[in-house]
């Protein structure tokens, strides 16, 4: 079975066609500045990349050029459109009905519409993706497959904020949680790299990138986690403040005269890694400026890494233990030096890494950087949401 995976956000379109018999990836590339001009970066696996500069007025229009490419003479992977199977489209948010991977109908569009509302910045390019792809491809199966579906077990208690309660019965206003399917993939992962069924297990789960969230993940179930509301909440990020005293953002307006728009700019574009240091939102450029000398690149890496480490610890308790913790993503799998602050005297809890491990792990690989008689295993495992995206999409494409 051949699954082709989209990835569609505000000005952009990803894609992965996978060989579900194989386990392997096919063709892959990312369609840029949709809207704008256009860019498509498309490489076929064993050959060299192609880029070309070309007219994409919407995504049904880079959609249907990355279709011409996986089935061109001379970069693609398929001899015919019919060759793929079904479609899988990551939707980060899929409210409280869509609580799994679900295969499309008018009705799932028409809910996706009415949470666009909670869901702004990724709602509208995501359906914009899935109706080009049911034009272009409408004998196919179409998978949705949600960040938030991951999270639809946990408890009231964990996703109701404690405002007036009206909030959450008329407009829904919970924490939902994203980066879902990396999580559940690392932390499936790490089940498999120890031997044991992860029913047995308690991990957290750290992904950290540009926008960073941590789960508790206690026997394979994520009991709770660090975004909320939005991908805004939670420890510190390239451009997000994540979480402070709300009472800020009133303040702002207040006395700064800020419309609403405008905090949340600042929130959302302004604050985080590069407000702090004044330098960049690339952790690897503030932790540079922090290794020289840098006095608010440091301080905004110890905002950062002790945020970490106060959620895996809140995290630790409400689980009454812990296995194991996994770091993922851009920073989290190649960052040594935040793993190693993150993890720097947490020995009453278990955690001890070994840093020449740390230091010299090999990249592209799970690698546990546990010290050896430590009582919780420390590992780097590089997510893969795309193959789980397929995983599920085929799955549900099977049946």
């Amino acid at each position: 079975m051949k699954i082709l995976v989209l990835n569609a956000g505000s000005s952009s379109l990803k894609y992965q066609l996978f060989n579900m018999e194989s386990s392997s990836v096919l063709a892959k590339g990312t369609c840029e500045r949709i809207g704008a001009g256009g860019t498509i970066t498309h490489k076929k696996t064993g050959a060299e990349p192609l880029f070309e500069e070309i007219a994409l007025n919407d995504h049904g229009v880079a959609l249907a050029r990355v279709l011409e490419l996986l089935i061109s003479a001379e970069y693609g992977v398929i001899s015919s459109i019919d060759e793929i199977d079904a479609v899988g489209h990551r939707v980060a948010h899929g409210g409280e009905q869509l609580k799994k991977s679900t295969v499309v109908t008018e009705s799932v569009i028409k809910y996706l519409e009415t949470i666009v509302p909670i869901n702004p910045l990724h709602g509208p390019p995501a359906i914009a993706g899935i109706k080009a792809c049911m034009k272009l491809m409408p004998t196919v199966t179409q998978v949705t497959v949600f960040d938030t579906s991951f999270y639809s077990n946990i408890e009231d208690f964990r996703y109701v904020y404690p405002i007036p309660y009206e909030f959450y019965e008329k407009d829904r206003i919970r924490r939902y949680g994203f980066h879902g399917t990396s999580h559940r993939y690392v932390s499936a992962e790490l089940a498999k790299c120890l031997g044991k069924p992860i029913e047995e297990l308690k991990i957290i789960t750290c992904h950290l990138g540009n926008g960073s969230s941590i789960t508790a993940v206690d026997g394979g179930v994520a009991i709770d986690t660090s975004m909320g509301f939005t991908p805004q909440e939670g420890i510190a990020m390239g451009t997000r403040s994540g979480s402070i005293d709300p009472t800020v953002v009133t303040y702002l307006m207040k006395t700064k005269g800020y419309t609403a728009e405008e905090v949340e700019d600042i929130l959302n574009k302004k604050s985080g890694l590069l407000g702090i240091s004044g330098l960049s939102n690339d952790c690897r450029n503030v932790s540079e400026a922090a290794a020289n000398g840098d006095e608010r690149a440091t301080l905004a890496i110890k905002i950062l890494t002790n945020g970490i480490k106060k959620h895996i610890g809140a995290y630790a308790a409400e689980m009454n233990g812990l296995d194991a913790v996994v770091f993922t993503a851009g920073i989290g799998e190649n960052q040594w030096n935040i793993r190693e602050k993150v993890c720097r005297d947490m020995e009453y809890l278990g955690i001890e890494i070994d840093e020449d491990k740390n230091r010299n792990f090999t990249r592209g690989i799970p690698f546990d950087i546990s010290k050896e008689g430590a009582r919780v295993a420390t590992w780097i495992i590089p997510t893969d949401e795309e193959y789980m995206i397929a995983l599920d999409t085929q799955v549900l494409a099977s049946k």
